[in-house]
């Protein structure tokens, strides 16, 4: 058995088909005629983007509507003046050939979105690299992996599937991918998960492990997957699917019912966002709003800082997309753990706990005002509300306010039209912010608690370092007591608690979260039928009765177990 990340869930049982890429055999030359250059760049330039619109309407019909935005913003990207220029400069000033100047240009991109902390900013490294490697084609005359003609019951490995590829998958002849790279939020997972295609992706040396035509079974959702498996297996996985699909149809039934237990108390359940693109998906999967959209690709995808009109017309987009439900945007939450040169940030040993978020923000007001006036003007569009990140005193939320407030005097004598109401609320990810929730709900709108930071700051405990992991759960005593005193503390002023971390979709904690109080739920969007359904299986007194038996345990181990023995689906 060989181990994965589990990306999209299903069994998949098929033939094994091995996509390897032709390598990219040029080299790196002077050249004489650096205007000739130019136009072989610019000719290969006219063909990816015809090429690429001919993909984005072939995914549309087999992926949809949302995950075709993935190939536009590839469109979008080679049209970048910050990459084109650079590609154009590297002609001109080194006197090198167009792949080799495509090839650095994209890597240096591609370097920084790499060092982002979130994996969605990452993701665009991935982007880089498949339109750096399609231009390169392009330019040396080969072409791109065709998988649209494998036959029925083919389980695609590769080393990366990426966008480009999957544009020509058939999704009725696909049992399920594996791949040696990504993680659940690369284009690979996402676009796998709309056409509903098992997949494992992160196995080490799966290409060279798996032969074409050999049998594999495969659990899209542990992770897990076979090579020439037993005939025990085989019958094993067969009656997983079989039970999958019938899970799957129940969740079908939970489509445009209202997020509620069993007798009847009702929570908002809405979706984590990484940036508009992805808005109408929320609405695709059932969502009630958007309870996280998180701003920092509009800086990670510019060569400086985005214009206030550029982010206006961002935010624009995701509350019309939404329709008047309502959306949560996070001010920027960027720190020196990302590389972005031209907001001079310093280098620091430990920026998790450094120069980041609010702390940034209001030490450059030149960077936060144009953000806080654009969300401002969005907010004529729909129904925005402003939420800080890291606030670990109210004195950080009080100056936030007070400048919003001079904005709003701004806009008010420029005869900008803005929601004169709109809520501005903190992101809970501290345990200060958790001592001082009390404090922090008589100013605050509404919170939304941030279980990945605050699970990781409460227990001192880095998620990416395997000798703390253990440490890095939201079972722990610690991190439930924060979050019932958050939630509590919001209860009392009568402000709206709502969670966007990965907790809040977690089967075993939704119960429980309904006990402590909890408002809304924020999920990724593919989770939001799944916990609909969990809510529904509970009566409001059974889940108080849990989670007061939860609160009397001691360790994590013992709440997971307890939780484990009283799970029900």
């Amino acid at each position: 058995m060989y181990k994965g990340i589990g990306a999209s869930a299903g069994i998949g049982i098929g033939k094994v088909v091995v996509i390897k890429e032709q390598e990219l055999n040029y080299t790196k030359t002077t050249i004489e005629d650096t205007e000739a250059e130019k136009k072989r760049l610019s000719d290969a330039i006219e063909v990816f983007i015809e090429k690429t619109t001919q993909m984005v309407e072939a995914m549309k019909v087999t992926a949809g509507e949302q995950e075709s935005e993935i190939l536009e913003g590839h469109i979008l990207m080679i049209q970048d003046p910050a990459i084109t220029e650079q590609i154009e400069a590297k002609i001109d000033g080194e006197k090198i050939n167009a792949e080799a100047a495509v090839e650095e240009a994209c890597d240096f991109f591609a370097q920084i979105f790499s060092m982002a902390e979130d994996e969605l900013t990452q993701q665009r490294a991935s982007d880089l690299g498949d339109i750096k490697t399609r231009l390169i084609k392009i330019l040396l005359g080969i072409e791109d992996v065709d998988i649209s003609a494998v036959p029925a019951g083919t389980v695609l490995v590769a080393e990366d599937l990426t966008p480009s590829m999957t544009a020509g998958i058939n999704p009725d002849n696909v049992e399920g991918v594996l791949t040696e790279i990504g993680g659940k939020t690369s284009h690979s997972a996402i676009i796998c998960r709309s056409m509903e295609i098992p997949a494992v992706l992160s196995i080490e040396n799966i290409t060279s492990i798996v032969q074409d035509g050999d049998e594999v079974v495969l659990d899209g959702a542990t992770g897990e997957a076979y090579v020439k498996p037993e005939a025990s297996i085989v019958e094993e996985y067969k009656e997983k699917k079989a039970k999958f699909l019938e899970e799957k149809a129940a969740l079908a039934k939970f489509v445009g019912k209202p997020s509620q237990t069993a007798d009847g108390h009702v929570v908002e359940l809405v979706a984590n966002i990484g940036g508009p693109d992805e808005a109408a998906g929320v609405l695709e999967k059932d969502g009630e709003g958007v309870g996280l959209f998180r701003t920092e690709f509009l800086f990670m995808e510019s060569n400086d800082v985005p214009s206030e009109e550029s982010q206006f017309e961002a935010y624009k987009k995701v509350a019309e997309t939404l329709e008047g439900k309502p959306v949560i945007i996070r001010t920027l939450d960027i720190g020196g753990d990302k590389a972005l040169p031209y907001l001079g940030l310093p280098t620091e040993e430990n920026p998790f706990l450094g120069f980041r978020a609010v702390r940034f923000c209001l030490q450059r007001p030149e960077i936060y005002k144009p953000q806080l006036r654009a969300l401002l003007r969005a907010s004529a569009f729909g129904k925005i509300r402003i939420m800080v990140p890291l606030v670990t005193c109210v004195d950080e939320l009080r100056a936030v306010k007070a400048l919003i407030e001079e904005i709003k005097g701004e806009l008010d004598a420029e005869g900008i039209a803005y929601d004169k109401d709109i809520e501005v609320g903190v992101m809970m990810e501290t345990a200060a912010a958790s001592l001082i929730a009390d404090i922090l709900a008589k100013e605050a709108d509404f919170f939304s608690i941030g279980t990945n930071d605050l699970t990781g700051y409460t227990m001192a405990a880095d998620r990416g370092n395997p000798d703390v992991a253990y440490l890095y759960s939201a079972y722990n005593p610690a991190v439930l007591r924060s979050i019932k005193n958050i939630i509590g503390a919001a209860n009392k002023e009568g402000i709206m608690a709502g969670m966007c971390g990965e907790a809040a979709s977690d089967p075993l904690l939704v119960p429980v979260l309904l006990a402590f109080g909890l408002n809304e739920f924020s999920v990724s969007a593919t989770a939001i039928l799944a916990t609909r359904k969990v809510m529904s299986l509970w009566t409001m007194d059974e889940c108080k009765a849990l989670a007061d038996e939860v609160m009397q345990l001691e360790t994590e181990k013992e709440v997971k177990e307890l939780l484990q023995e009283r799970a029900r689906s």
